[in-house]
């Protein structure tokens, strides 16, 4: 594309309010829980946050050998909110308020850990017992300052009941985490205003997605390339999109050209624009804050987990 073309593109997308990229972000490969390999876009040394999200870790995809499928043992969690979305496999989790639930493909848990609990995600006996496909997400969102000792609580939402919704032309598929998108509502609630969509998009298909100004916006790109923003930056697999606070529409671009399916997360919310002091599960607004859930986690009053 020539300078000319690329500044008339730009000024085009900028009249509608078309967000522009402010920077490209690669995953690192680091051990988490029992021993498991994630990709992480962040946080890492030169990227810690992005106000309220705190971590993004892609889970696989992987293929498990019988016998070797690792989890995360009973750990604790204090002051945000832990989302996993499991594509493939499958995941018991209990923890110490006697609340034990299971996520299979396409299923979504939205746990607020509030003041506090110990929780264990482990695969399922029979997916320890025979190994298979494994793919997912881990996402933490912080909680504001108000919100950080309520009442921990889960939202589990099983992907027959997750809104999804297909373009007129049929080349771009959505699955409504939270928000809205293409006229369909998410079903969870969250403590601010959040936007987790998972895009499908297909050869020469494009997705325009509203996004209020105030939100901080981001892409993760799950498996393909893409074009992205109002300049068309190229992204490819296990790559963060940041997009600038200049717009209102943040567009996702799958080229006609392109060999395979263009698959996306888009995730924005407000940010909070509060101090963070976080020390592995806990993550408060003060070094006290910090040195209290230390506290309490050893004196046993999150609880522990009964067989």
């Amino acid at each position: 594309m020539s300078m000319v073309s690329k500044a008339l593109r730009n000024e085009e997308a900028h009249a509608g309010g078309r967000r522009t990229v402010a920077g490209i972000v690669n995953s690192i490969e680091t051990s988490e829980g029992g021993g498991f390999l994630v990709r992480r876009p962040f946080p890492k040394a030169a990227f810690s946050e992005f106000d309220p999200f705190l971590l993004l870790d892609e889970m696989g995809p992987m293929d498990v050998a019988p016998g070797e499928a690792k989890g995360a043992p009973d750990h604790p969690h204090r002051g945000f909110e832990t989302v996993t979305y499991l594509l493939a496999g499958d995941m018991e989790h209990k923890d110490s308020r006697g609340h034990a639930g299971r996520l299979r493909s396409g299923d979504v848990q939205w746990m607020t850990a509030g003041a506090g609990v110990v929780h264990a995600e482990m695969p399922s006996r029979e997916f320890a017992r025979d190994g298979g496909w494994m793919h997912g997400f881990q996402l933490w969102v912080n909680l504001p300052q108000r919100d950080k000792m309520m009442n921990p609580r889960y939202q589990e939402i099983p992907n027959s009941q997750i809104p999804k919704a297909t373009s007129a032309d049929g080349l771009v598929r959505v699955s409504v985490i939270a928000g809205e998108a293409m006229g369909e509502k998410a079903v969870i609630e969250t403590r601010t205003p959040i936007i987790y969509l998972h895009y499908r998009i297909e050869p020469r298909g494009a997705a325009t997605q509203q996004v209020p100004g105030a939100y901080n916006a981001f892409a993760y790109i799950v498996e393909g390339e893409g074009l992205f923003g109002a300049e068309g930056e190229r992204g490819g697999d296990g790559q963060m999109v940041l997009f600038a606070q200049d717009g209102d529409e943040v567009r996702i671009e799958n080229p006609a050209d392109a060999k395979a399916t263009l698959e996306v997360l888009l995730i924005a919310g407000v940010p909070l624009n509060e101090p963070v002091a976080r020390y592995g599960p806990f993550v408060m607004n003060t070094e006290a804050e910090i040195r209290q859930a230390i506290e309490d986690y050893q004196q046993g009053r999150m609880g522990a987990i009964k067989s």
